[in-house]
């Protein structure tokens, strides 16, 4: 999988200097338990994290809400995430 660069998404965090706050995650996989998995493995226990199937079921999307620390700690969340097959970041 190719290398995604946030670094333009890290400087607009890092211009909000209100930290830590509540971040919202929003991705899209497809629909199966494993890429589910790997995708709430992302998130502490603390993690708000609600799904909603397609209208024929073959993805899921899925939004995570969770306290972060800093801009770094939601760039760390979205690189591990892009090493999901076939994640969509919204």
């Amino acid at each position: 999988m190719a290398n995604i660069d946030f670094s333009d998404l890290l400087k607009k965090l890092q211009e909000d200097k209100d930290w830590p706050k509540l971040y919202m995650f929003k991705f899209i996989i497809t629909s199966d338990n494993r890429n589910m998995a790997l995708v709430e493995a992302l998130f502490s226990e603390n993690a708000e994290i609600s799904t909603m199937p397609s209208s024929k079921g073959k993805y899921t999307g899925i939004t995570a809400k969770e306290v972060m620390l800093s801009p770094e700690s939601v760039i760390a969340i979205y690189e591990q995430a892009s090493k999901i097959e076939g994640i969509i970041t919204l």
